[in-house]
């Protein structure tokens, strides 16, 4: 089963995974931007966004596959995922060609509250000028990011990302195992 977190940046999709991990370890956590960074070593992404390398959505499907079924265990995905698209191409990869359970989840969260919380974090503490141009492209995200929000898969679970991170894991555990109280 993999649980895919999606939502803007700053919307808490890592926060909330966190807090998954702590109530559900046996899950795994898998991040797809660590597949991005390993090609943008390699390739250049001439549009700035590796999501827009098929590489990456073929990568991205193939390792979340191979951890499920050599593992056994749930994986856990935080990613920021609203091209309709490249949505559709990784989770027909999961579901149709693998058969995997994918559950989908979206934090819903006011721009001001991003905007703040984007301005909040520090991605490259040791580089200022590098920080500021990542906070300049995640909030330029932010207008595709909540557009998404009309355009996801139908079975797409939204979540108001406002909510504590513990009553968030709490409303996707009770989802993803059918409505049984949610714990370790």
């Amino acid at each position: 089963m993999i649980v895919w977190v999606n939502g803007a940046f700053g919307s808490g999709k890592t926060t909330l995974v966190d807090e998954l991990r702590q109530c559900w370890p046996e899950a795994l956590v898998f991040d797809p931007e660590m597949v991005g960074y390993v090609l943008r070593e390699i390739v250049a992404v001439p549009t700035g966004d590796f999501q827009d390398l098929r590489l990456w959505r073929r990568e991205v499907a193939s390792l979340a596959v191979g951890l499920v079924e050599e593992y056994h265990r749930p994986l856990l995905v935080p990613m920021t995922l609203v091209d309709p698209a490249y949505a559709g191409e990784i989770f027909s990869a999961l579901k149709d060609a693998a058969g995997i359970d994918v559950h989908h989840f979206f934090l819903k969260v006011p721009r001001e509250v991003l905007e703040k919380r984007i301005d909040d974090r520090s991605f490259t503490p040791d580089n200022p000028e590098q920080d500021e141009r990542v906070r300049r492209w995640c909030k330029s995200r932010i207008e595709s990011c909540m557009a998404a929000a009309d355009t996801l898969p139908i079975d797409t679970v939204v979540l108001d990302g406002e909510l504590p991170p513990q009553k968030l894991a709490d409303q996707v555990l009770a989802q993803v195992r059918g409505g049984e109280a949610s714990g370790a």
